[in-house]
């Protein structure tokens, strides 16, 4: 029996591929086809760990749930949207590199074309309608230059700084609003993409009198989104993200000789990484923000909302935080955030329920539900790469198997817990009360991206920049071996790590190719069609 559900814009088609798969032959060979086109593209890397769930959920899903909920569906059970998110699907386009050199030029691309001349951006938009939202939202627009350094620093293409798109135009947010969506058309003003980044990171150096960025009507958490729509309030995350940035586009600028900004974003990253680690920190941890109330969130004074993972997890992740100051943070985000018998890692805590804070509709939620008090699983995924790059290796690998969803239905009794479908991300697990341990939404969420990342780049460790493949792994000392299988193009690159002395610094101690030995412990990709055998050893 053949089931169909589709649409066509004549009956005639609709009669025509009824006729058609009513024949179970031709049902069985689109299915084929199907499956051929998706092995085609999730064969591009394939592991094997010592660990199945690992292996299965980036062996497939991971990715699979990126590209066909996130970039191809953009909506899910729990959320129908189906629009372009700004920030939303350049995250989820960064992974992809791995199986599709082109999918990230693409959305860079697609999103410039989202930029409005002032440098700020559509939070969301349909290209049904050509209809989108204008918000005071202060990382949307970063994301772009972020993912352009993402794009250039794995490529080496730096000709996508010269791709000239055109911006939007509309009608600038009035004093007292907070949103508008209307129809914003296609402005004559067209730039290159370095103008596009410089475009957003200019409209985003606006700083409060803790000299850190001002947050708007919300950061990457939503949920803020009263913490400072009155123009006073101001990021401890968004000063980490912005600092990143501005760190990386510089280096870029450099090598191309663009460097009439260099100078500028040099002085603000020093001053910006000062007021981080002065103003932003609170003693054990970073604060999360300053309210237009003068309020803090992230504090330990605080009743509700002590402290806050992102915060700490990017002090790392950008190297802006004060050396100490990351592990101490990290230490704290371990010891008031993750819960081991459950399996998971919160956002922030404690939730918001009775305080007199008020930072926005996160209130809204139950507390311990989605940002809430509840592991917003893009949060724990940072959290995962911060522990990897302060080479905290079995921390990292335990917070990064805590999170599969594979673990959390490995029992019929954590599935009845879990209670959603155990081989795709979950946006969120609750994080209290009798619905502790019980999944969220699940599919659509930019969470699968972060993970699948996570887990390629930081876990087993394959780095590319620039077309040049090392391996810089963070694993348990009791993996003795993982094997990597990437396609570049029309060539194969068989990587198998050794870990004979059960390695706690996982240093690359021998790097061969094809039998030979490489000081250097890295090789350059090569599009020849051959067969390449790596072998790298740790020491």
């Amino acid at each position: 029996m053949t089931l169909m559900l589709g649409e066509e814009d004549e009956k005639e088609e609709i009669e025509n591929k009824a006729q058609k798969y009513s024949n179970i032959q031709n049902t069985l060979e689109e299915l084929k086809k199907e499956k051929d086109y998706w092995n085609n593209i999730l064969r591009k890397i394939q592991v094997k760990t010592p660990v199945e769930s690992m292996n299965i959920m980036l062996n497939g899903w991971a990715m699979y749930q990126t590209i066909v909920c996130r970039l191809y569906a953009r909506t899910g059970y729990y959320q129908s949207g189906g629009a372009f998110g700004f920030r939303d699907q350049l995250q989820d386009a960064l992974s992809t590199k791995y199986v599709d050199l082109c999918t990230l030029k693409e959305q860079i691309l697609k999103h410039s074309k989202h930029q409005f001349e002032e440098g700020d951006v559509e939070h969301w938009w349909h290209d049904e309608t050509r209809r989108g939202i204008r918000t005071r939202f202060s990382d949307d627009l970063l994301w772009l230059p972020y993912s352009v350094c993402e794009y250039i620093e794995f490529t080496g293409d730096y000709n996508i700084l010269d791709e000239v798109t055109p911006y939007i135009s509309g009608n600038p947010l009035s004093i007292n609003e907070d949103e508008k969506y209307d129809l914003y058309t296609e402005s004559e003003k067209q730039e290159s993409i370095y103008k596009h980044c410089i475009n957003a990171i200019e409209h985003s150096l606006q700083f409060g009198e803790n000299g850190l960025p001002k947050i708007g009507s919300g950061d990457w958490n939503d949920g803020f989104s009263t913490v400072g729509n009155k123009g006073q309030g101001e990021s401890v995350w968004l000063g980490f993200f912005l600092y990143n940035i501005l760190d990386r586009f510089d280096k870029i600028c450099e090598k191309v000789g663009k460097t009439e900004y260099i100078q500028k974003y040099e002085g603000i990253k020093e001053e910006l990484k000062r007021a981080l680690n002065t103003n932003g920190w609170d003693g054990r941890w970073y604060k999360r923000a300053f309210m237009d109330t003068k309020e803090i969130l992230g504090s330990s004074d605080n009743e509700e909302c002590k402290i806050d993972s992102i915060a700490q997890s990017w002090s790392v992740i950008s190297n802006a935080g004060d050396n100490d100051k990351k592990y101490i943070a990290m230490e704290s985000l371990e010891n008031y955030l993750v819960n081991k018998e459950v399996g998971i890692i919160k956002l922030l805590d404690p939730p918001f329920e009775n305080s007199s804070l008020e930072p926005g509709y996160i209130k809204a939620y139950l507390p311990g539900v989605r940002e809430n008090g509840g592991q917003y699983t893009h949060a724990a995924v940072w959290a995962v790469i911060a522990s990897a790059m302060l080479k905290l290796n079995n921390k990292a690998y335990d917070f990064y198997r805590m999170i599969n969803p594979i673990e959390h239905a490995k029992t019929e009794e954590l599935m009845l817990r879990y209670k959603v479908e155990p081989y795709v991300i979950a946006a969120d697990i609750y994080g209290c009360s009798n619905l502790l341990g019980r999944g969220g939404w699940t599919w659509y969420t930019g969470s699968s991206s972060w993970f699948y990342k996570a887990g390629i780049e930081y876990i087993l460790g394959l780095k590319i920049e620039e077309g040049t493949l090392r391996i810089e792994p963070c694993i348990p000392k009791d993996w003795k071996e993982y094997k990597i299988r990437y396609e570049y193009k029309t060539s194969i690159y068989n990587i198998v790590v050794k870990n004979p002395n059960e390695s706690e610094t996982n240093s690359v101690k021998d790097f061969f190719v094809n039998g030979e030995k490489i000081e250097e412990k890295q090789v350059k990709l090569i599009d020849n069609g051959r067969i390449n055998e790596i072998e790298v050893v740790l020491g």
